[in-house]
């Protein structure tokens, strides 16, 4: 058996890392079973990453768990996620809280059925104190739905519109004193970013693995991590500006 790959310095982990966790529905069908079994399946992977996150050192993670485009599945689909993501919250938020994990909730979360918006309201009072990790869970998210929240916001405040330049536009995102991801991943092998913070991946690193949600763990992310303390971050620049 290959030795795992290790955890990178914790000078060259990103302090965020934003996943777009893909793939249950085609790793359940290729098992003969429906799609809710394969949402399952992911809360393990969920699990793990959170545990590992915090281990590398990660400040801010962010789960792209629920998209506004989901509300078009089967609404049994529907209820059976929402049922998932309450019994997910009960079940792990006394761990979280013990191990510094604080949870948060952005997306159009009015939207949410009352019992599911009254878990995530619970679990971020019970961990608002925790201090280790950021656990953002992106709900009823969709990226252009943020960024007509913020210009309506904006708006709302008043002021000249030449006065209206990008630091004070983030403040009306729906997290504003989250940093942008340092890293996206995406699972599955698709080759999108579907209409995920749109604002905020401006200059992010991209990470595409073909490995489905539920089997990336840890020795997964670990990956990510490591081809990410590889690469020069260069914001637009060229080689030569960042001295390279």
């Amino acid at each position: 058996m290959a030795n795992p790959t290790p955890l990178p310095p914790r000078s060259q982990v990103p302090r965020h890392v934003a996943i777009i966790m893909d793939g249950n529905g085609r790793w359940a069908r290729r098992r003969g079973w429906n799609r809710v079994r394969g949402h399952r399946a992911g809360i393990d992977s969920v699990r793990a990453v959170v545990r590992e996150a915090r281990a590398a050192g990660v400040r801010y993670l962010t789960l792209f768990a629920f998209s506004s485009e989901n509300w078009g599945r089967p609404p049994r689909e529907i209820a059976a996620l929402m049922g998932l993501l309450r019994r997910f919250l009960r079940v792990e938020v006394p761990d979280l809280r013990r191990n510094g994990v604080r949870v948060r909730a952005i997306g159009e979360l009015d939207r949410l059925p009352p019992r599911a918006l009254e878990a995530v309201r619970w679990a971020e009072a019970e961990t608002r104190d925790a201090r280790d990790l950021d656990l953002i869970l992106a709900l009823s998210y969709g990226g252009r739905a943020e960024i007509l929240h913020a210009v309506r916001s904006a708006l709302a405040q008043g002021g000249r519109p030449e006065d209206l330049d990008e630091e004070r536009f983030r403040r009306f995102l729906y997290a504003p004193d989250v940093p942008d991801p340092d890293l996206l991943i995406r699972t599955s092998g698709e080759m999108r970013i579907s209409n995920f913070l749109l604002w905020q991946l401006a200059y992010t690193e991209l990470y595409v693995t073909s490995t489905l949600w539920p089997e990336f763990r840890e020795a997964e992310f670990r990956k990510a991590l490591d081809d990410y303390a590889r690469r020069e971050r260069r914001f637009g620049l060229t080689s030569e500006q960042v001295g390279g």
